[in-house]
C-alpha cells in the first residue's frame, strides 16, 4: 500500500498524464501536487495490473480500485532485491549502455528481481530525486504560461457612476512570446476559466502544458474537496488534451516568462490606456485587442520578426487542434444523498436513484444540466432548475412501492374499481365526493386496493353493497364489515317507518303553527 493514498479521480489523472500527455513523472508530480515517489508507485502498480488508456469505459472507481490494489495474503510478498542505483546510473552514462542492457544484467544476477517496466520506474523516480538545476528552454508549442495583471482598469457604469475595477487576464505562448489578453470582472473560477477557452481559441491550437503563475483561481478556494487542482480545471485540462504544472513556490526560473509577460502587457497595453475612461467591459476589450494586434506584431530587438511572424511560422503548427466543441464550464461540489433520495445543489434539490441515500456523490453544475457521479459513473442528469427551495424528481428514481402509490389518478382509481364490481365503483365515487380534496379522497381509495388484494374481488363488491346501504362512505368501515364476515349475510329488508304516538305530552307538528 503507497504511504500516500489518492482518490480515484487523482489517480486516473496520473494515468491520462503519462500516457496520453507523455509527462515525466517530475511534472506529473507538479502538476497533482505529490510527491514523485507517488507518481511512480502508483504508475507501477498500473503497469503490473495490465492497465491501458484509456481506461474502459464501463469500469466505474470500485473496479480500478481493486485491478491497483489487489487483495494478497502477507505470505505472498516476496523481498526483491534492489539495485544500486547510484552505481547503474554512473553506467548508463556510458557510450551504448542501455536501460535494457542494465536490466538483464541485474536479472542475470537475481532472476527473482523486478520486471523492467517496475525497474525502469524506479530508477525514473530516483534520478528525479537528483533534482539538477537546468537552463530554461521552452519548445514549440509546449507552455502556455497564464496569469493576470497586477493592475487593474477602472470601468464606469453611465448609469449610476459607479466604477468596478476590470482584472486583465494574460496568457503568453513560451517560445514565440506571442501573448493573449482580456479583461474581465472577477479573477473567480467561471471567469478564469472561461478566459483560457477564449485564449485556445485566439491561439487557433493548445499547447501541451498549461503554467499558471497564482493558481488561487484554480484551487481549493473554488472546491474544498481537492486541495489541488481544481477538479473544474482539471476538466479543462481534460477537454483540450493538455496539463496543468503550476509554477513551483518560490522558484523564480519557473515564473520568468509570466513575469516577463506582465510586465510587457502593463507597458504596451495598460499604459496606453492609462488616460482612457470606459464604459462598458466591451468597450475595455476593444480597445485591448487592438492594442494586442500591434504588440505581437511588434518588432523583436535582438531577433528577427516578431511574435506574430514566429508564431505563424514555427508554433502554430505545433500546437495541439482545439477539439470540435468548446469547453462548457461547470463546477463540481460532493453531496451526500438524503434519505428522501434528493440532494442539494446551487438551492435547488436533485433526484438520484434511491439506492444511493446516504451515500456520497459527486454533482457537476454547468448553465443548463445538472449531472450526479457515483463512483466515477453518471448516475442522473436534470436540466438545471433556478428555483430555490424546489425539487426535480424522476420518477424512476423513486422506490417502486412510492412509484405505486404516486401512480394512481382518479381516472385510474375509477378504472380499476369498475373492474371489481358495479357496487365498488359507486362506493368509490361516493367516497371522493364526501372529500374535500381530490388527493384525500384518492388516499381512501387506495385502501379498496389493499382489501382487494386481501378478500378477492367478489367479496370487496359485496361489501361495497352493504356498506352503501348503510351509507358506511370510508375505508374503515369496509373493512369491518369484511373483517366480520358481515358481506356474507343478507341485506335485510328496509323496515316500515312507525307510526307517530299520541300522547298528551306531545305537542305535534300543529304546536308550531300558531
Amino acid at each position: 500500500m503507497p504511504a500516500e493514498r489518492l482518490s480515484m479521480r487523482k489517480i486516473k489523472e496520473i494515468l491520462r498524464l503519462k500516457w496520453s500527455c507523455g509527462l515525466s513523472n517530475r511534472k506529473i508530480a507538479q502538476s497533482c501536487a505529490i510527491s514523485r515517489s507517488t507518481v511512480a508507485e502508483y504508475l507501477m502498480r498500473a503497469s503490473a495490473a495490465g492497465l491501458v488508456w484509456p481506461l474502459p469505459a464501463e469500469w466505474d472507481d470500485a473496479k480500478l480500485e481493486e485491478l491497483l490494489f489487489p487483495t494478497v495474503s502477507g505470505d505472498s510478498k516476496e523481498q526483491r532485491p534492489v539495485p544500486d542505483w547510484a552505481e547503474l546510473h554512473q553506467e548508463y552514462k556510458r557510450k551504448g549502455v542501455t536501460l535494457s542492457l542494465l536490466w538483464q544484467e541485474y536479472k542475470a544476477q537475481h532472476p527473482g528481481g523486478y520486471q523492467y517496466s517496475q525497474f525502469c520506474e524506479l530508477y525514473r523516480a530516483w534520478t528525479d530525486k537528483l533534482d539538477p538545476v537546468m537552463r530554461q528552454e521552452h519548445k514549440f508549442g509546449e507552455k502556455m504560461f497564464v496569469d493576470y495583471a497586477g493592475q487593474t482598469v477602472p470601468v464606469s457604469d453611465p448609469l449610476t457612476n459607479e466604477t468596478r475595477e476590470a482584472q486583465i487576464f494574460l496568457a503568453v505562448l513560451g517560445a514565440s512570446n506571442y501573448t493573449y489578453a482580456e479583461a474581465t470582472w472577477s479573477q473567480a473560477l467561471p471567469d478564469w476559466i472561461g478566459s483560457h477557452v477564449r485564449a485556445f481559441s485566439y491561439f487557433g491550437g493548445v499547447t501541451s502544458l498549461i503554467v499558471p503563475d497564482n493558481l488561487k483561481s484554480g484551487v481549493s478556494k473554488a472546491c474544498r474537496y481537492e486541495p489541488d487542482i481544481n477538479p473544474t480545471y482539471q476538466e479543462l485540462a481534460d477537454h483540450y488534451g493538455t496539463a496543468i504544472l503550476p509554477a513551483r513556490v518560490k522558484k523564480p526560473r519557473d515564473k520568468s516568462k509570466v513575469e516577463v509577460g506582465v510586465l510587457v502587457a502593463e507597458r504596451w497595453l495598460l499604459a496606453p490606456l492609462r488616460h482612457r475612461q470606459f464604459f462598458s467591459l466591451l468597450e475595455l476589450n476593444q480597445a485591448l485587442s487592438e492594442l494586442l494586434r500591434q504588440l505581437n506584431q511588434r518588432p523583436f530587438q535582438k531577433l528577427p520578426g516578431s511574435r506574430q511572424s514566429m508564431f505563424e511560422d514555427q508554433e502554430k503548427a505545433t500546437l495541439l487542434p482545439l477539439p470540435p466543441v468548446a469547453y462548457q464550464y461547470g463546477e463540481w461540489k460532493k453531496a451526500l444523498v438524503n434519505i428522501d433520495y434528493h440532494v442539494e445543489a446551487a438551492g435547488h434539490y436533485y433526484s438520484v436513484p434511491y439506492q444511493l441515500i446516504k451515500k456520497r456523490v459527486e454533482i457537476r453544475l454547468s448553465q443548463k444540466t445538472i449531472e450526479c457521479f457515483y463512483q466515477g459513473k453518471r448516475v442522473a442528469s436534470h436540466l438545471r432548475s433556478y428555483e430555490p427551495g424546489k425539487h426535480s424528481t424522476i420518477p424512476e428514481h423513486r422506490h417502486p412501492s412510492h412509484r405505486h402509490y404516486l401512480d394512481w389518478t382518479v381516472e385510474r382509481m375509477f378504472q380499476w374499481a369498475e373492474s371489481m364490481g358495479p357496487h365498488v365503483i359507486n362506493l368509490a365515487k361516493a367516497i371522493m365526493a364526501s372529500k374535500p380534496h381530490p388527493q384525500q379522497g384518492l388516499q381512501s381509495c387506495r385502501g379498496l386496493v389493499k382489501l382487494a388484494k386481501e378478500y378477492g374481488a367478489d367479496r370487496l363488491d359485496a361489501g361495497c353493497q352493504r356498506a352503501l346501504a348503510v351509507q358506511a362512505l370510508s375505508y374503515k368501515s369496509l373493512k369491518s364489515i369484511l373483517k366480520n364476515g358481515l358481506d356474507k349475510l343478507p341485506l335485510s329488508a328496509p323496515q316500515p317507518l312507525a307510526r307517530t304516538l299520541s300522547h298528551l305530552n306531545i305537542r305535534g307538528a300543529q304546536y308550531y303553527n300558531c
